[in-house]
């Protein structure tokens, strides 16, 4: 260490020596006349051997590790016990600069001589000589290209026309051949991991009226970019390749024909500063007109019509000719757009009178006195919809409105069992009771016309749902019967009563008999216990923990969305009958559901709404925080939280804020008013985006009903059908973001247009996401049967889906036996708490491989 240390020592040394003498020169350089030496040690003694100490303790810091610092310490002598590492710093520089001193001062003394104290001074005033006339030569450069610069300005704006012609003639030629018979793409996918290009036909040049619409094509290429830092890679479009084309026939416009013009600016460059004016230097004068340029160049490009840049093509380059086409097309542009601008004026009166005329009536207000309107608001697991069926039962008819199937199954088999005769209709199933004057359904499958002397709306607060909301604004504005009891959360009744103005309205509120308790500790999976319902938000998410709590030899259940029905049934029917004694669970056990739960985790506090990631609301929080607690049996619910659970807290202690929009959609009554304009639903859709909702409400966004119908545009399908009977198809609620479901979709949508079979759904059971799928695919098909009569024909396909129901339990118990968290990409085994889908080593590599 020792010899280490002398080493250091001379470095440094030696490094402070060259600093001094630099320091000494910049000093000389202050003083018209040389300074003395004497003076300069007076002056600069103290800095100087600030130079000393800065540079040895930098060496010392950077050279030595805080074991051989410790050691070098021990061997001194120096105690400091379990100091930190920021003491052992400190007292290691302060021991070895004690140790090892260099005096700058008597080094100099010994150093200096006169001649080199003159040599110095020579070397500091030469180096000065140096620097102001560098200064003086960028003052004399600045000034020329300056006038470079306005000379180039006045020069593009005198020969603006010329220059264009030139790089519109070379875009033209390239336009020509890229418009004739190149491969047509289409973006496919809901989000960028899963984008992809298709082939789409052929390019042809009369698809587009202006340059700016193929600009809008994909090219079938790549296309680089820089965002946060990080380089990423975008599909190219015409519109990115010809950005960069128009930008090189610009520059070459410049270094060819428009640097011809100026070679006299080079003989001035010289004059004026004494070098030569290198082509590198002049590229770099001229690049901020040239990007300027092409930029504009681009933009009048882009809005030329088709059919003039084609024309452009056909005519060999010479200025004049091409001048006169561009005056000529200029003039034909301008009388294009103005009978562009009457023609747009025309349609924008027609689709005002047609928006008026198909949305005038798009909402109204019940104000029926003959019906009685029961409201029963207040918090979950309340007693509200117990209370609203034992009335449903009294009634002489009835119907209960569902937001869920399993809901709506559930109250059929109850009232059945209570001795009162229901039907049950979900769309994807119809089953008739001998006598049955009431019938339990989804709420997407209220009819208006049905008269009852009881109606029963469940979670009305469902009437804000940007999807389905609109079910229940039709279902509570167009309920026909004596007495409508509905069911909804608190934030709900201000927004229900003012829809209702004008009726007459029974309101009970409830509250919970059973108090809610916060833990106030991070809840951690080691310590799960019986009566427990574990909280996540996906399906794989669900399967993995059920999967690490059953290797811990713990009895599950399990509820997430895609589950068939009737296998959730057999789930919940496990843990309320003992089988099993957790329940891990999504969002799904907020609604409707009643098990015997004593205390609620959240296992995450954020969910994907299918747009981003976000967290939970306060309503989201309560509405499945209420599901703990069951009186006679847990007479406090208990909730936990993993993470941030104060502010969880304080969500589920939030004071609920009123509903104040519902949502509205498209109605049979609009869509027939449209099909006397147009046969064409995208038109339909645009209006729909176009149109200004009435204050209160929000716009069903129709993502589904667009999607399915740019399968369906412009083919038999659509013509065969009407408006009304095609959105009908559009809207079947079913899984559309599944790929196997819509090509089932479409193929059934063409079996009804050329009278063929309809196709029957794959049955596969290999595994359980299969026999998800194939529960999914036959409740789809069901859609269709029902939709077009053929119950006989449904009996057996929902026989059949019951027994793939019944299978999926089995394949549900074995898919947690087999289950393991892996990474995506390599494989590599996970543990159960990593938050990612990939290990660490693979994110890495994403980045930096």
């Amino acid at each position: 260490m020792k010899e280490k240390i002398n080493d250091l020592y001379n470095q440094a040394v030696e490094r402070t020596k060259e600093k001094i003498l630099e320091d000494i020169k910049r000093y000389m350089e202050l003083h018209d006349e040389k300074p003395s030496f004497a003076n300069y040690l007076q002056n600069r003694n103290k800095f100087i051997q600030q130079i000393w100490n800065n540079i040895w303790s930098n060496k010392a810091q950077s050279a030595f590790s805080l074991k051989e610092r410790k050691k070098y310490l021990i061997e001194k002598g120096i105690e400091f016990d379990d100091a930190s590492k920021k003491l052992v710093k400190k007292l290691f520089i302060n021991t070895i600069a004690e140790e090892h001193v260099f005096q700058t001062d008597q080094w100099l003394e010994e150093h200096m001589t006169e001649e080199l104290w003159d040599q110095l001074y020579e070397e500091a005033k030469q180096k000065l000589n140096q620097r102001e006339e560098q200064q003086q030569f960028e003052q004399n450069r600045q000034a020329v290209e300056f006038e470079i610069h306005k000379l180039i300005r006045r020069r593009i704006d005198e020969f603006f026309n010329h220059f264009y012609t030139y790089v519109r003639y070379r875009t033209a030629v390239q336009l020509s051949k890229d418009l004739v018979r190149n491969t047509r793409f289409k973006l496919v996918g809901k989000n960028w991991d899963n984008e992809r290009l298709i082939e789409n036909g052929f390019i042809q040049p009369g698809d587009f009226k202006q340059v700016n619409e193929f600009f809008e094509e994909f090219t079938g290429g790549y296309v680089e970019g820089y965002e946060w830092g990080r380089l990423y890679w975008d599909f190219e479009t015409y519109g990115d390749r010809y950005y960069h084309l128009i930008n090189e026939y610009t520059y070459d416009l410049f270094t060819d024909e428009f640097a011809a013009d100026f070679s006299n600016v080079f003989t001035v460059y010289e004059r004026e500063t004494g070098k030569q004016l290198k082509q590198k230097r002049f590229l770099k004068i001229i690049s901020e007109h040239v990007e300027k340029l092409a930029d504009e160049f681009s933009k009048l490009i882009a809005y030329e019509y088709v059919p003039d840049i084609l024309e452009t093509a056909e005519i060999p380059y010479d200025v004049l000719p091409h001048l006169e086409l561009l005056t000529e097309h200029q003039k034909r542009q301008e009388e294009r757009r103005i009978q562009e601008e009457i023609e747009r004026k025309r349609k924008q009166e027609e689709e005002r009178r047609m928006m008026a005329d198909v949305f005038g009536q798009l909402t109204h207000s019940r104000g029926d006195k003959s019906t009685h309107y029961v409201l029963h608001i207040g918090e979950t697991n309340t007693g509200k919809t117990f209370r609203a069926l034992e009335r449903l039962k009294e009634a002489a008819s009835g119907c209960y409105l569902a937001p869920l199937r399993l809901l709506a199954l559930e109250v059929y088999e109850k009232l059945n069992a209570d001795g009162v005769p229901c039907n049950l209709k979900t769309g994807e199933e119809e089953k008739e009771t001998e006598g049955a004057k009431h019938v339990s359904s989804t709420v997407e499958m209220f009819y208006e016309k049905d008269d009852y002397d009881c109606i029963v709306i469940d979670e009305a607060q469902m009437i804000a749902d940007k999807e389905r909301g609109f079910a229940w604004y039709r279902a509570i504005t167009g309920a026909n019967a004596k007495e409508v009891h509905i069911i909804g959360s608190k934030n709900s009744k201000e927004m229900l009563l003012q829809l209702l103005e004008g009726s007459k309205i029974t309101v009970h509120e409830y509250k919970r008999d059973i108090p809610l308790k916060v833990e106030q500790k991070k809840f951690s999976i080691e310590h799960v216990k019986k009566g427990d319902a574990l909280i996540c938000f996906s399906r794989k998410r669900v399967l993995e923990t059920a999967s690490f709590l059953q290797r811990r030899k713990k009895k599950v259940s399990m509820i997430y969305g895609s589950m068939p029905p009737e296998t959730r049934k057999r789930q919940i029917e496990r843990f309320i009958n003992g089988e099993t004694h957790v329940v891990v669970s999504t969002d799904a056990i907020g609604m409707g559901l009643n098990l015997p739960i004593k205390r609620i985790v959240f296992l995450e506090n954020e969910k994907f709404d299918g747009v981003r990631k976000r967290r939970l609301t306060s309503q989201e929080v309560k509405q499945i925080a209420g599901r703990a607690g069951r009186k006679g049996i847990y007479n406090v619910g208990k909730v936990a939280f993993v993470n941030d659970y104060k502010k969880m807290e304080e969500l589920l202690l939030k004071e609920d804020v009123s509903l104040k929009t519902f949502t509205i959609a498209p109605t049979n009554a609009m869509l027939e008013r449209f099909q006397k304009y147009r046969h064409d639903l995208s038109e339909f859709f645009e209006l729909w985006k176009k149109f200004n909702n009435p204050k209160g409400t929000v716009k069903a966004t129709l993502a589904q009903e667009q999607e399915l119908y740019e399968l369906v545009k412009g083919t038999d399908i659509e013509a065969r059908f009407s408006i009304v009977d095609l959105y009908g198809f559009l809207h079947l609620p079913f899984s559309s973001g599944e790929k196997a479901l819509t090509e089932l979709w479409l193929e059934t949508m063409e079996a009804i247009v050329n009278n063929e079979d309809l196709p029957e759904p794959p049955v596969k059971r290999g595994s359980l996401e299969e026999v998800e799928l194939t529960y999914k695919a036959i409740g789809l098909h069901l859609l269709f049967l029902y939709k077009l009569g053929r119950k006989t024909e449904a009996t057996y396909w929902e026989r059949l889906r019951q027994e793939i129901s019944d299978e999926a339990n089995d394949f549900l118990k074995k898919a947690i036996d087999t289950y393991k968290k892996q990474c995506k990409r390599c494989g590599k085994k996970l543990p159960y708490d990593h938050p990612y889908a990939i290990c660490d080593r693979c994110y890495s590599r994403r980045f930096y491989s």
